[in-house]
């Protein structure tokens, strides 16, 4: 089944992982710099700072440090609004510097970037627009507002007019290009790995289900034997009682119960096809159950297993992995929901690969993300319920991400396409999804003879 309640992480989410120690680290990095730039400067090169201002401000910034370290835990994680706060005071800090060096004549204006690129990469939305227009703001008043660099001698040390408008036009146009650039980057990778997440989880809870159901047929196979000898003694106990109806009565509610618990495990163990000792099985079979959850709604699903091989005519026998189940049942789903009356799933194989096709009648996968299939919250909902299609269904392209990546890891290779099959009486196949593997990857035998499991592993009861 897709996880259709997994929704990617959003930034505030993400901005309460930053640890306030590691913002403290940063900062000092910072601080060390601007005392050393702050310091060899006049000694160095014999320019005029207005020192004072200077260690005032890198004072204020080692004060708010030692406050963060003693005050709270070292493991204190900051929400939103303390992660903009910091990121926030740094560039104002960073500019009033400026402000006292020279402005835009100062080399180090560069650094402006910095907490507008951590705000991008670590933030919500809406605070990195609020640091790219605070930096703008600053960026703006450095041209045009500063207090001169000056030497010993009294000269003044300033660029060229022009190359100062270039400047001011430069960081501007970084401050919203390296933003946009480092935001886009970054959701991609965090997207990427919350969906990674996500199928880790379907893979866990497919694992689960399959040991679960494993357990329960074991238990079934054990408890078969003494429910049998209840039932079988009940019966004979009830003929021989057949003159005392009250002791009959009891006899016959033990057999009962003993039917009773028979049905109930076989059930459970859905007839042991799940045992935890069955590794493999034919390619139909394990087809046929990744697709049984959606054999019963109102579509029809067509079957059609056959080799062009003659030298191999039955099916193979292959490695019953949870991952290609799953895979399977979330590609037989998506072909059922978005399917008009019918889906066809056909399996082939060969001496080099094993093949499965899974097509409907539906209108196919839209043109303008055929190439994109596989990539995670990719969201189709709005176009869906303005077409009337699937009103309930917000798509976020989880579902085929899922079931593409585990397929992949069992060795597969995915084509999306959509396609017009004549061996099905000329109708037109609206998507169509082609998973194969090679033979070697899949086949759970070793020439004739099955691949061994090894021993049993015994069943504490």
């Amino acid at each position: 089944m897709t996880q259709g309640h997994i929704r990617p992480l959003g930034a505030r989410t993400r901005a309460n992982w930053i640890r306030l120690r590691t913002m403290i680290l940063l900062r000092w990095v910072a601080i060390t710099g601007q005392f050393i730039a702050v310091t060899i400067a006049p000694l160095v090169y014999g320019l005029q700072l207005e020192l004072g201002l200077c260690y005032l401000a890198i004072g204020v910034s080692v004060i708010g440090n030692l406050v963060a370290t003693f005050v709270f835990p070292e493991n204190k994680r900051l929400t939103e609004q303390e992660n903009l706060a910091m990121v926030l005071f740094d560039l104002l800090q960073l500019a009033f510097l400026l402000f006292l060096t020279g402005g835009l004549h100062n080399p180090f204006a560069l650094l402006m970037l910095g907490p507008v690129t951590i705000s991008a990469t670590a933030l919500s939305l809406r605070s990195t627009l609020v640091m790219c227009a605070i930096a703008i703001v600053a960026v703006s008043f450095l041209a045009v507002s500063h207090l001169p660099l000056t030497t010993e001698t009294g000269e003044v040390l300033r660029i060229p007019q022009l190359f100062v408008f270039g400047h001011w036009i430069a960081l501007l146009i970084a401050i919203v290009f390296t933003s946009a650039y480092s935001r886009r980057v970054t959701s991609e990778i965090h997207s990427m790995g919350d969906a990674l997440a996500a199928t880790q989880m379907a893979l866990a809870r497919e694992q689960k289900l399959t040991d679960l159901g494993g357990v329960v047929a074991a238990a079934a196979h054990e408890l078969g034997t003494p429910l049998a000898t209840i039932k079988l003694t009940s019966t004979e106990l009830l003929s021989d009682l057949a003159d005392l109806p009250e002791l009959a009565e009891d006899a016959a509610l033990i057999r009962d119960q003993a039917d009773r618990c028979r049905d109930i495990l076989r059930d459970m163990g859905r007839s042991g096809k799940d045992d935890l000792h069955l590794r493999h099985a034919p390619l139909e079979a394990v087809v046929f159950e990744a697709a049984e959850p959606h054999l019963y709604r109102d579509k029809q699903v067509h079957f059609n297993h056959h080799s062009d091989d003659e030298a191999r005519p039955n099916p193979p026998t292959i490695l019953r992995k949870p991952e290609i189940i799953h895979g399977l049942r979330n590609l037989i789903q998506n072909g059922v929901d978005f399917a008009d009356h019918n889906v066809w799933i056909e399996t082939d194989w060969t001496d080099k690969d094993v093949s499965v096709r899974i097509m409907d009648d539906g209108r196919g996968y839209p043109a303008h993300i055929l190439g994109r299939i596989g990539d995670p919250f990719m969201r189709r909902g709005s176009a869906l319920r303005a077409k009337g299609e699937r009103p309930e269904y917000e798509g976020m392209g989880l579902g085929l991400f899922i079931a593409k990546t585990l397929l992949e890891r069992s060795g597969a290779t995915l084509r999306f396409a959509n396609g017009f099959d004549e061996r099905h009486k000329g109708k037109a196949t609206g998507a169509v999804v082609e998973v194969s593997w090679p033979h070697n990857s899949i086949d759970a035998r070793d020439g004739d003879d099955p691949v061994p499991l090894g021993q049993n592993r015994h069943i504490p009861v």
